[in-house]
This record gives structure tokens, sequence and C-alpha cells, in this order.
């Protein structure tokens, strides 16, 4: 029987991307996915420690599935990505039953660590930052069946925002090469993959200059990606607002296939907390951003990150953020408590706020944005628009996928309409979701 492995992914695209790397390294040395860590010879988590509530469920899932390594010890127990980096060989003495404790800039080695799987010559702790993404393993037939496929083009983060763990769990930018990047693009559409979404924790800053003379900017990247054979959409996360250049926003206007939508976080709506974040932009420099993309993709649909409660934030500073919402109207907005992410500068800040008034300024924002999402869905009733079809539904019999604007949409179709690009009638709109009927 051939072994099995079980990954747990929590966290961002990226992490989706590193898990992706993880299970092909493991098809390539002969195990088989299974649909639960009780049945797996091979279990690894894949961490995220952004904010305090993923890096909880790390360890409670982690609890968990020690509990099922003790039941066998000949099962390979391991906890990858961020987590993984900030805590190190710690980890091994609150989890002893652990075999392997690797941080994201480690993961190419991984291969290497399956080869001595059946001849375990103890725990490893893998947590250097000197190396770029995993690339990728190319398990032939991996994506047979998937639409939609990742590719990080870059690693790490620059910025040192003050509340933000990436760098210190990332390490510092590193960028793919071209090549390196278009060989994964052709190999993840010659599996029939027609959607490509390009993976970074800045994207905007990806800087290759290779032997010759030519650098490579990320417009240069969009564009010489946008030529490929069968690419039917492009798609990238995450933009930073002060590295959103003039030349990045007009490649809405001039790339076909690139999908109108941009996620751009904001953070806060006040320049004093802005400033304190260390976000390098003002209020005003965010907005004039979305002028511009709006005047080169009227249509464009806008979704951002936005924080409540950071240290010192007043009434005033919170009501200025709520003003943002509603001049910019997001088409839909991630929103979170600001937490304490140790190691980080704001950690040492004073002027904490308190839980209660994180959770009503909280409730109070998200009540404003699915305001505004609903109506703007509600706008789209009686329209025809071009949606990707991913698969099926949540629920039987039905079908979905997404507009370029990257909302979804559910609708009764054949089975045969999966991969393909197709014209529905929106019907009805809802919070999350449209319903829409073939054209």
């Amino acid at each position: 029987m051939p072994r099995g492995f079980y990954i747990k992914t929590m966290g961002c695209q990226m992490n989706a991307y590193d898990s992706d790397f993880l299970a092909q390294s493991l098809i390539n040395f002969g195990f088989v996915p299974v649909n639960s860590p009780e049945h797996a010879d091979v279990i690894l988590i894949n961490t995220c420690v952004v904010r305090a509530k993923p890096e909880q469920k790390a360890y409670s899932f982690l609890g968990r599935v020690s509990a099922i390594k003790a039941a066998n010890p000949r099962r390979f127990l391991g906890i990858v990505g961020c987590l993984a980096q900030l805590k190190g060989a710690q980890l091994l003495k609150r989890f002893p039953q652990l075999d392997l404790v690797m941080g994201p800039r480690e993961l190419y080695r991984f291969p290497d660590i399956l080869e001595r799987i059946d001849h375990p010559s103890g725990k490893v702790v893998a947590t250097g930052l000197n190396f770029g993404p995993p690339g990728h393993a190319e398990s032939q037939g991996y994506f047979h069946g998937k639409v939609s496929g990742y590719i990080s083009i870059m690693e790490g983060c620059n910025n040192f925002c003050s509340y933000c763990i990436v760098p210190y769990v990332r390490g510092r930018e590193m960028s793919k090469s071209p090549d390196e990047i278009v060989a994964e693009a052709t190999n993840l559409l010659s599996e029939g993959v027609k959607e490509i979404t390009l993976l970074g924790q800045n994207v905007n800053s990806y800087a290759w200059q290779g032997q010759g003379t030519r650098r490579w900017g990320f417009p240069d990247l969009l564009h010489e990606l946008s030529g490929l054979s069968g690419l039917l959409r492009l798609r990238f996360v995450t933009s930073h607002p002060k590295d959103l250049s003039d030349d990045l926003i007009s490649c809405f206007g001039t790339i076909e296939n690139l999908c109108p939508h941009i996620h751009l976080p904001f953070q806060a709506g006040a320049n004093r907390i802005l400033g304190q974040m260390r976000r390098g932009y003002t209020r005003e420099d965010y907005m004039t951003l979305i002028q511009k993309l709006r005047t080169v993709m009227p249509d464009i649909a806008i979704t951002s990150d936005v924080m409540v409660g950071f240290p010192g934030e007043t009434d005033d500073d919170f009501d200025q953020t709520l003003d943002m919402i509603h001049r910019l109207r997001f088409d839909s907005l991630f929103s979170f408590n600001y937490s304490d992410r140790k190691g980080t500068i704001a950690e040492k800040m004073g002027g904490k706020i308190d839980a209660m008034t994180k959770a009503s300024r909280l409730n109070t924002l998200q009540t404003i944005q699915q305001g505004i999402t609903v109506e703007k869905n509600k706008e789209l009733e009686g329209k025809d628009v071009e949606i990707l079809v991913e698969g099926g539904s949540k629920r039987e019999g039905q079908l979905s996928g997404r507009t370029g604007t990257h909302k979804i949409v559910n609708f009764v179709g054949n089975p045969n309409m999966i991969g393909t690009l197709l014209k529905v009638k929106i019907k009805r709109s809802f919070f999350n979701s449209l319903w829409g009927k073939p054209i």
C-alpha cells in the first residue's frame, strides 16, 4: 500500500503555494494524499502568525496531531511556515512529537528531508532566511482538473511596518528570475490551468536583473506572462500602496487578460496612525491612487485590508477610517482587530486599546462595509458578466465561477463548462455571491 500524507494549510495564498510544493514533493517520492491526519504517514502543518488567532489555531491543531503521532511513533510530523520560523526549536519543547520545524525560506530542502525519512537522524530545525521561494517540484498531473494556480514571484518584505511580523518570518525581499516564473507558468498551462495568480508579500517591488543589461520590474513581468498561450486570466496579490507605480496602474488598461481587480491594503484612515504604522503614504496619497486606478479602469474592483484598535487610535482616528470607507466604496474589506506580534515595534507602544472598544469599532466598520458590498453587488443585477467557471458549487447540481472582478457567481450548468469563459446574466445578488443564468 502506498503511504499517505496530509497537509493542513493555514493562512494566505503564499502558504497555499508552499503547500502545493510540499504535496508535489511528497507525490514524487511515492506518497499519496489522504483526507485526514489519522490515515496519514506524513502529517504537515503549514502555519501563519500574521495575527494571534491563526497562531492559536495552529497550536490547537498541533496538539491534536501530536496525539495521533504518539499512537504511532513511526508517523512523521512536521510544522512549516511562519510559526515554525518564529518559534524554531522552542516548538520541540512544547510538542516533543515533532520531527521537523522548517521556515518558509528553507522549504527548498524538503525533498532532501524526504530522502532520509526512513532513516531518521534526529529532529530537524531549519529556520534560515537566506533563500527565496522554493520553486516548483513539478509532479506531472498535479494540476490536472484545476482551473486556477498560484506562482510565487518573490519572497519576503523590506517595509517593516510597525505592527507586522512578516519581515521577521519571511525575510528580506528576494525575487525569482523571469525565466523561472515563465517556466512555472508554462507548466501550469500545460496541465490545463486557465488562470494564474502571482504572489508576493509586495509584488509591486518585484525586481530582477540577470546577466544582461535588462532590468525587470513588475509591469514587465505582467506583459511577458500575459502573452502565454492558453492563459485566460492573470491576477496578482498583494500590492503595497507606496510602491504602486503609474506603469503598473496603466497595465489595467493595456493588458487584456489582466483581471480588473486589485487588493490594495490601506490599514487606517488617519495620517497620524499611518505614520505610526510606518506605512509610507498618507490618506491623500491612497485616495489619489484609487482615483488613478478608476480613471484607467472605471469598473475595477478594489478590495483592501483595514485594522482597528492600533495603539493610540482615538475616536477621531477611527472616524477618519470610516470616512475613507464611505468615500472609496470598496467592493469588500478584510477587517480585523490589532493584536500584538512579539518583536514588532508596535508591541512596545503605549496606548493599547481595550478589547471591548476594539470589538465595538470592528462591528461598526463591518456593518458599514457590508451595506456597501450589498449595494455594489445589487448594481450587477440584470447585467451580463463574463465568468471563468471553476467547478462545482457548494450546492449539488450547481456550478461556480468568478467574474474578472473576483465576485463568485453560482449557476446551473453543464460540467463541460468548467475551465471556460462563460457569459451569464446576474439574476440575484447576495453579500458573498451572485446568482446568474448562462446566456
